[in-house]
């Protein structure tokens, strides 16, 4: 007896999820202008057609990556506030901190949110990044109880994080780096 193999096709979901995790790879390298949707459509194995199918345009993935990250962003955010014992807004923005650290020490993700700034005049992507603050900074607000000074300090110290980390300061030994990481 032979068995015959049938070839599983996925599902659109299925290829949309794949298409999102080679993308952020994919676009995390050379950013929103310097990766193609050709790059992308290679590196998930599926043609430029296909993937025009899932996404109707580069700005409109890229968005997807923006939403993306934010999601991850939230849902690391919610997980370290249920283990957060004080109501203290400074004690609760330090494990947010913390929490935030952890997500950008992907540099993946944290290559989409610098390139996102980047691209932030496309319109599409523009809209993504911001929804993306309006979500972030209204959510930390709303479970740490934080002033709009602390707002500010607490998301300007994370933008300046990222850069540290994105240009490689945190694994430099001079004063300027050390004075950036504070």
């Amino acid at each position: 007896m032979s068995t015959v193999r049938t070839r599983q096709r996925s599902t659109a979901d299925e290829r949309r999820a794949t298409v999102m995790s080679t993308a952020i790879k994919t676009f995390a390298v050379r950013g929103y202008y310097g990766t193609s949707t050709m790059d992308v459509a290679k590196a998930a194995g599926i043609s430029q057609g296909y993937l025009y199918r899932l996404f109707p345009d580069k700005q409109s993935l890229f968005a997807a990556l923006v939403d993306h990250c934010s999601q991850v962003l939230r849902e690391a955010a919610a997980a370290t506030v249920a283990k957060v014992a004080s109501t203290d807004p400074e004690a609760v923005l330090k494990a947010l901190a913390s929490s935030y650290e952890g997500v950008v020490a992907d540099r993946d993700v944290l290559m989409i949110l610098m390139h996102a700034n980047c691209a932030a005049g496309e319109p599409v992507i523009g809209e993504a990044v911001r929804a993306c603050y309006a979500k972030q900074v209204e959510y930390v607000r709303a479970v740490s109880g934080a002033s709009d000074e602390q707002l500010r300090r607490h998301f300007a110290d994370a933008l300046l994080g990222n850069v540290v980390l994105a240009v490689g300061a945190d694994a430099v030994d001079a004063p300027w780096a050390r004075a950036l990481r504070g």
